[in-house]
């Protein structure tokens, strides 16, 4: 698998900067990738893009208030079809709710509802949260996954995503239970990874790369 950057722009994708995720990375790994990165704050630009990345790290709650200027223009976005990328818990807020607010005490928490269902919390007789390199189990096709059933990714987390629909679920790992890594939603635009495919080396720029190729189609 080769690491030089194409010599040509595929795709102009945005990352969205709500003040929670790993931004510098994200953006180095999708240039590496092959595309023009713009980080903004401002929900207009979305509908010039190729691409959405929504990036995370952190809670739920806060994660949702961050998101909130930005809700219509994702589902303004969802709607065109453009391909919407969320990553960790980026991932998470593409479902409609989560257990982790309720416990913190912070009561319901609404996420954006691109995949109906979801998130949970590991109960398992394991570490939590669950740190580290695990393999990818790809379940179904989805240009997101070309290339990478078998190899291995790495994820921070305590939750993980429970979609209603079997079929949202692209691809899973193992942590005592088989867990989604990778879903979309039912037309395939809408999708997001529980791991970091900025920390994830080839396999993460494998990933990096078909999304950007399917930002160019």
């Amino acid at each position: 698998m080769s690491t030089t950057p194409p010599a040509q722009t595929a795709a102009e994708i945005v990352v969205v900067d709500y003040g929670l995720g790993n931004l510098r990375s994200v953006t180095r790994g999708l240039e590496r990738a092959g595309a023009d990165v713009t980080i903004t704050e401002d929900p207009e630009t979305f509908a010039d893009a190729d691409g959405i990345v929504l990036p995370g790290v952190g809670a739920f709650r806060e994660g949702m208030d961050n998101a909130g200027p930005y809700r219509e223009a994702l589902a303004d976005a969802a709607d065109r079809g453009q391909p919407i990328f969320g990553i960790c818990l980026g991932m998470q807020m593409l479902l409609g709710s989560s257990e982790e607010a309720e416990h913190a005490g912070e009561g319901d928490v609404e996420g954006l509802s691109f995949v109906p269902g979801t998130n949970v919390r590991f109960d398992v007789d394991r570490k939590v949260p669950h740190m580290g390199w695990n393999e990818l189990d790809v379940q179904r096709d989805h240009p997101i996954v070309e290339g990478v059933d078998g190899e291995y990714a790495y994820f921070v987390h305590s939750y993980y995503a429970d979609p209603d629909d079997d079929n949202a679920v692209v691809a899973t790992a193992d942590y005592g239970v088989d867990f989604p890594a990778v879903i979309a939603n039912e037309e395939g635009t809408v999708f997001g990874t529980q791991f970091h495919p900025e920390k994830s080396g080839e396999t993460g720029l494998q990933i990096l790369r078909n999304f950007v190729d399917l930002c160019a189609e």
